[in-house]
């Protein structure tokens, strides 16, 4: 069995930037394969495409939290089944940026009572995990952007899924993207993910500086 490695956070918090140094630094002690969700060269993110593009609704809350989280865990459990589980299996390292972590970011901040955003964390983690029989990582890294500061990040990337400057409707919504980042915290918390601070006194971290810490964390696993 290999190791699984997951990186997330919300919306420009860096996540792909960590996930490739951290392969790059990693490739040199063992065979590491990076896998990135959703897949959007893969047939398996379809229903994704079609709700982050607003096919389905033109705001986040058009979908709830239950449909929209199937729609990612359903990519997840394809591209397992018929590509990076036989890595995985094989014992190689795994690391994922973003992974069942990232619903539990994302649509659970749709949900604003505590008790119902709780029901819907158990009932996610046992569709994925237990149901979708995806492997559990075995350390979760929480980049925690606050949301003033990533908002700046994003505006100068290109959308993801065509490469355009039009956001998606998780990226477009301010509303959203608070929710998701006070949701993110909550959650770090609640499950026990190693959170690296991404801002400090001087604003926001030089990119190899979060690489190391992240580094110096993952390296105990391995």
């Amino acid at each position: 069995m290999g190791i699984l490695i997951a990186i997330d956070g919300v919306d420009a918090s860096g996540k792909q930037t960590q996930t490739e140094l951290l392969q790059k630094r990693l490739m040199s002690e063992r065979e590491v394969r990076l896998v990135s969700f959703p897949m959007y060269d893969n047939p398996s993110s379809t229903a994704v495409k079609l709700y982050l593009n607003g096919t389905l609704g033109k705001n986040p809350g058009d979908v709830n939290a239950y449909a929209a989280s199937a729609f990612f865990a359903v990519d997840r459990y394809i591209t397992y089944k018929t590509d990076w589980g036989a890595d995985y299996l094989s014992d190689k390292i795994i690391l994922a940026d973003r992974y069942v972590s990232s619903n539990m970011i994302h649509q659970a901040g749709k949900i604003a009572d505590l008790e119902e955003k709780n029901k819907f964390l158990d009932w996610l983690h046992d569709f994925e995990y237990n149901k979708f029989a995806l492997p559990k990582p075995d350390i979760t890294v929480f980049l925690d952007m606050p949301v003033e500061y990533g908002a700046r990040l994003m505006a100068q990337r290109s959308n993801k899924i065509d490469g355009t400057k039009q956001k998606d409707i998780h990226e477009s919504d301010k509303e959203y993207l608070r929710e998701s980042y006070e949701n993110a915290v909550y959650i770090a918390k609640k499950y026990g993910w190693s959170r690296i601070n991404c801002v400090d006194e001087n604003g926001v971290r030089s990119v190899l500086d979060i690489h190391n810490e992240i580094y110096k964390l993952v390296r105990k696993f391995i």
